[in-house]
């Protein structure tokens, strides 16, 4: 994807489920009019969750998600179908391709009904009606194979191999963008145009070569939307920054690793917050992760925390999560804590051992499955924080970084 294009987290994600050689894969190169995917008629060809970020017309920018088929067999099959629900997780919309001359299965009502228990919007594409022997097979009868039982404005006859009503399912597809995706903001809405907003960049042996992470370039972009002007620094020429540049900053923003120095340099009069801060609030889970920091304060000796990363990265010698994170939290605490560390779409299902979540601000996962996760530890009673909270509640600058935040005043 070109620095250009709209970030996936920010994408709606539509997950292609249902049994193997359903024609999953067919549907996506239909739907997309690409050979996307590897089609076969052999069982099982897609092994592993396969995503595409793209342009899908009439929806805008997408992320097609290819899984494998719920009904594999042995103890691979059962791997694969773990991965499979777990894309649910960050499915906003779900397509559930049935093998029309099979009719609903019981197979794909337990699929259905796991993507009912969610809540997400659905379409049931009941594909290789050009394979039924009669037109009449395909009637939605009430109760009949074919789906009867579904609502009329989730089911759809079609044909991968024909492009039969391949227009119109992905119309159908379109109607259930959910409501929920109206338009955010990640800091646009605490501007006026002609604001300064002033930002700080470390940049260490952590920062990537050549380029901003997504969280900077993102914000940066927010901040021109809103008709303000973005100056970025590194944190060691902020102060000289602030005496040049003649006018009060509406805001300033730092990587969270920084804080304890940028929160020394900037006076009390300018509102200060972090990049991590804004994306919980972006992601709708900024009360929350406030809320779970407080709980570094009561950890004991053996408590075991468990740090999450969104993305995957190599790791460096001063890596901010398994390295700069655990070794504040122990000189805050003063106890001895144990540590495991999660990255990328690994998240576990069994979170009663923890004694506190500590997640990244997320920007590489959408806001359905960064609730999904804050949701699993307030099922199962862990508390959950992210990075940037907690290392303000530590530096004892929480109170101030969240000032900016009307909702939380």
């Amino acid at each position: 994807m070109s620095l250009n294009a709209a970030p996936s987290a920010d994408r709606i994600h539509i997950g292609i489920f249902g049994k193997r050689n359903a024609g999953k894969s067919s549907i996506i190169n239909a739907v997309t009019s690409q050979n996307l995917a590897i089609v076969s008629d052999i069982r099982g060809t897609t092994t592993d969750p396969v995503q595409k970020a793209m342009e899908l017309l009439p929806l805008g920018p997408v992320v097609l998600i290819d899984t494998p088929g719920f009904d594999d067999e042995g103890e691979l099959g059962a791997l694969r179908i773990q991965k499979a629900y777990q894309v649910l997780n960050k499915t906003d919309i779900a397509v559930l391709v049935v093998d029309s001359t099979e009719g609903l299965t019981a197979q794909d009502e337990k699929i259905l009904k796991k993507i009912r228990e969610k809540k997400i919007p659905y379409v049931v594409a009941f594909n290789k009606s050009d394979l039924c022997k009669s037109r009449q097979e395909l009637d939605f009868k009430e109760n009949d194979p074919m789906g009867g039982s579904l609502p009329p404005q989730n089911k759809i006859l079609v044909s991968a191999a024909t492009g039969e009503q391949i227009g119109e399912l992905k119309e159908l597809i379109a109607k259930q963008i959910p409501s929920c995706k109206t338009e955010k903001h990640i800091v646009a809405n605490l501007l006026k145009p002609n604001d300064f907003v002033v930002l700080v960049i470390p940049i260490d042996s952590a920062a990537p070569k050549g380029r901003l992470i997504l969280p900077q370039q993102q914000t940066i972009r927010d901040i021109l939307e809103a008709g303000a002007t973005a100056v970025a620094v590194k944190e060691t020429e902020l102060p000289g920054t602030l005496a040049r540049l003649g006018v009060r900053p509406a805001l300033v923003i730092t990587d969270s690793q920084a804080f304890e120095k940028v929160s020394a340099d900037v006076p009390p009069e300018i509102p200060l917050t972090s990049f991590s801060i804004l994306f919980a609030r972006y992601k709708g889970n900024l009360k929350t992760v406030v809320q779970g920091a407080a709980i570094l304060d009561t950890l004991q000796n053996g408590d075991t925390i468990l740090i999450c990363e969104g993305c995957t990265h190599h790791r460096q010698c001063e890596d901010i999560g398994t390295v700069k994170l655990p070794g504040w939290i122990q000189k805050h605490t003063g106890r001895e804590l144990c540590f495991e560390f999660t990255s990328g779409t690994e998240f576990p299902a069994d979170l009663k051992q923890y004694r506190l979540i500590i997640h990244c601000g997320g920007c590489t996962l959408n806001e359905r499955e960064m609730k999904y996760r804050i949701q699993c530890a307030m099922d199962q009673g862990v508390p959950v924080t992210n990075y940037g909270t907690a290392i303000a509640h530590m530096h004892g600058i929480l109170s101030r970084s969240i000032e900016p935040f009307p909702e939380l005043r």
